[in-house]
């Protein structure tokens, strides 16, 4: 959000992008890109040649229009000697009978709903859970609402302290659940509901399979929406911030909006592993006809590693044969959706997920259907995917 496309017209300016994207950009950075310039509005990924620095915001939630740029503005840049440091936001202080307090975070732990769909054009990703089905399995256990906000966690590996009682559901990845109290320790079980007290501390073992965890709260968690949703979206900084050592999340309490809590009665169907293969159904396009027929037999012959340097915004793949262009220069930046396959001129593909940029300049191959998009999200470092062409596929993708 706020990232405008700005056209100049000296052919100076007109430069390729890098031939493999950053995995972080810095916020504030003036790039350029083909005939564009722009400035990232927040820390992201991107392949845009880097040329300087400013402190503007050039999205701001609390102002009105949140973008500081629109169509037809004319921009100027200006040198300056230093710029102003901004200061450290003042963490929020929570003071009530029912909330979580984060005693170790794991990989990377978030809050996360149906996310923000329909705001694409203010720039606004749709992000929300990365696994919807286990997002609705957690809700439909604790007896929530399917969209009630749950807790994501990668990797495994959090402590949680509950402050008051709850009842908690642990969906998505395979993992040990462990809850200590005062008088014992003991296992939970996963996909089932059960209830802890206060003071009580909930260990989340590693995923044995998958990557991410949900964590239903009966009742929901307490925070204000942000265009609508709670979900935390890590490449426009929207939403709660990843939650830290320390962190506490109000909750509503067991009793808010409760409903008929329904244990998980579907057999559970394992999730891939580092070194296992998958297959995700695709279709192709829009820009299949940049690559060459032999590239377009590889993207589905071969096997592509999920890479460690993969998160929300995109599973970065390695394959034994990159993939072929069969033409040269820049795309101009276009629209991209979740599940999309972008490939950078080194052609090792990048597979969007949630907290995907909503434009790209690298051509977009091909992009994984709708109903496999839970499993994309569950997608550990070291699995496999193996593409499949689905000419029936609806075009009903986020």
């Amino acid at each position: 959000p706020g990232f405008g496309y700005m056209a100049g017209d000296d052919p100076l300016f007109d430069v390729p992008r890098r031939t493999t994207p950053r995995t972080r950009i810095p916020a504030g950075s003036v790039a350029l890109a083909g005939r564009f310039a722009g400035v990232y509005p927040k820390e992201s990924p991107g392949g845009w040649q880097l040329i300087g620095r400013t402190d503007l915001a050039m999205w701001d939630i609390d102002r009105d229009p949140p973008a500081l740029l629109k169509p037809g503005t004319t921009v100027r840049f200006e040198r300056e000697r230093e710029l102003v440091q901004a200061a450290a936001p003042k963490p929020q202080i929570v003071d009530t009978a029912h909330a979580i307090e984060v005693v170790r975070p794991g990989l990377q732990l978030l809050v996360q709903d149906r996310g923000r769909p329909g705001l694409a054009a203010e720039g606004v990703s749709a992000s929300g859970t990365a696994d919807r089905a286990a997002l609705a399995e957690a809700n439909k256990a604790v007896g929530n609402a399917p969209g009630e906000a749950a807790l994501e966690l990668a990797g495994g590996g959090a402590a949680l302290r509950f402050r008051g009682d709850a009842v908690v559901a642990v969906t998505g990845a395979l993992c040990d659940v462990t809850l200590d109290s005062d008088q014992r320790s003991a296992s939970m079980p996963h996909g089932q509901p059960f209830a802890v007290e206060d003071g009580d501390e909930l260990r989340i073992g590693f995923a044995a399979d998958g990557l991410r965890m949900l964590l239903g709260i009966r009742g929901g968690i307490a925070l204000e929406p942000v265009l609508g949703s709670a979900a935390t979206d890590t490449l426009a900084h929207l939403g709660p911030a990843p939650l830290a050592a320390g962190s506490v999340v109000p909750l509503r309490g067991p009793h808010h909006g409760i409903r008929s809590a329904e244990p998980t009665r579907a057999p559970r169907v394992p999730l891939p592993v580092s070194g296992s293969t998958v297959e995700l159904d695709i279709t192709l396009g829009p820009r299949d006809d940049w690559f060459t027929q032999s590239a377009l037999e590889r993207l589905v012959s071969q096997e592509w590693e999920v890479t460690p340097r993969s998160d929300r915004v995109g599973v970065r793949l390695q394959g034994a044969a990159p993939l072929e262009r069969a033409r040269d220069g820049e795309l101009e930046s276009e629209g991209a959706v979740t599940g999309a396959i972008q490939v950078p001129p080194d052609g090792q593909p990048v597979l969007f997920l949630p907290d995907h940029p909503l434009t790209g300049g690298y051509p977009i191959i091909g992009a994984v259907v709708d109903s496999d998009l839970d499993l994309a999200g569950q997608l550990p470092p070291g699995s496999r995917i193996r593409f499949r062409v689905r000419t029936d596929a609806t075009h009903d993708r986020n």
